[in-house]
C-alpha cells in the first residue's frame, strides 16, 4: 500500500473547505446556503448518502471520489451550523471521534489483541455496553430512518449477537411459511390493519432467511426490480412488434410475452 497524502496536504485542504463552508453561510455569502436550515439539510444527506452507495456499486474511482465528496461537503454543512449556534466545532468533532474509534480499538491502539474480525466486534459491542453503562438495548443504534429492509437485517443482527436468532436459513424458512400462511388467513378475514401487520411479519422473516443465507436483502430487492424493470420493456418493445400496446392485451396475451421476455435472460444450455 502507498504512502497517504501528507497530513499538512490533506489538512490544508480541510481547512480550505471549512473556510469555503464558513464564507457561503457568511455575510456577503451564497443566499441559498445562509438560509439553509438542519431540517431543509436532511434531504440533501439522504440523498448524497445513496448516491455514494450508486457509485459504490460501479467501481468507478472518479465517481466515487466525488460522491464522496459530496457527502463530506454535507457534513461540514452541518458542522458549520452547529459551530455557529455554539454547539461544537469541527475540530470538537474530530476530537471526539478520534478518542471514541481509539478507545473501541484496544486490539490496535492498546494491550488487547484479538484473534478475527468476529473477536474485535464482540470487544466493540463490549466497550460500547461499558460506555452507557450496561443500559443500552442489544438493539440500540439502528436508526429507524434506515430503508426498512435494512433496518431489519440490522435490528435481526444485533439480536443475533445475544442469542437470539434462527440455527440457520433453512429453519428461517420455515417461519416464512409460517407468515405466509397468516398472510393468507388475514386476506381471507378482511381487514386492512390485520392484513398489514402480517405482510409485514412476512417480509421481516424473509430478511431473517436473506441475512442468515448471507444475502443482503436490499441489495437482492433491487436486483429484482431491475430485472422486473427490464423484462417489462421488452414486453413493451414485443407489444410495438405486433403491432400492439400492452394495455390492450389478455392475460393470456401478456403472461406469453413475459415468458418470452424471460427467456431471454437465461443463459443458452449447450448439449454435450
Amino acid at each position: 500500500m502507498g504512502p497517504l497524502m501528507s497530513s499538512a496536504d490533506a489538512g490544508q485542504r480541510f481547512f480550505e473547505l471549512l473556510t469555503m463552508m464558513a464564507r457561503l453561510r457568511g455575510e456577503g455569502g451564497c443566499p441559498w446556503d445562509r438560509e439553509q436550515t438542519r431540517e431543509s439539510l436532511r434531504p440533501f444527506l439522504v440523498e448524497e448518502t445513496y448516491e455514494v452507495l450508486d457509485a459504490l456499486e460501479t467501481g468507478d474511482g472518479g465517481r466515487i471520489r466525488e460522491e464522496l465528496g459530496d457527502l463530506l461537503f454535507q457534513v461540514v454543512f452541518h458542522t458549520e451550523i452547529a459551530r455557529e449556534r455554539g454547539e461544537f466545532t469541527m475540530a470538537e468533532l474530530v476530537e471526539a471521534l478520534v478518542a471514541k474509534m481509539t478507545r473501541r480499538h484496544p486490539h490496535v491502539f492498546g494491550e488487547r489483541p484479538v484473534a478475527s474480525a468476529a473477536e474485535a466486534l464482540a470487544q466493540w459491542e463490549a466497550i460500547k455496553d461499558q460506555e452507557n453503562e450496561g443500559s443500552r438495548s442489544a438493539l440500540a443504534g439502528v436508526p429507524r430512518a434506515l430503508p426498512a429492509l435494512y433496518r431489519a437485517q440490522r435490528v435481526q443482527h444485533k439480536a443475533s449477537r445475544v442469542g437470539f436468532d434462527w440455527p440457520d436459513a433453512a429453519g428461517a424458512l420455515e417461519k416464512v411459511r409460517e407468515e405466509l400462511g397468516e398472510v393468507t388467513a388475514a386476506l381471507g378475514r378482511g381487514g386492512a390493519e390485520a392484513l398489514r401487520e402480517e405482510l409485514g411479519d412476512l417480509l421481516f422473516s424473509v430478511v431473517n432467511v436473506a441475512r442468515l443465507a448471507d444475502v443482503d436483502p436490499e441489495g437482492a430487492l433491487q436486483s429484482a426490480v431491475d430485472r422486473f424493470g427490464r423484462r417489462f420493456a421488452s414486453m413493451e418493445e414485443a407489444a410495438r412488434g405486433e403491432g400492439r400496446q400492452l394495455a390492450g392485451l389478455s392475460a393470456d396475451e401478456l403472461e406469453r410475452l413475459w415468458s418470452h421476455a424471460k427467456s431471454l435472460e437465461r443463459p443458452v444450455q449447450r448439449k454435450v
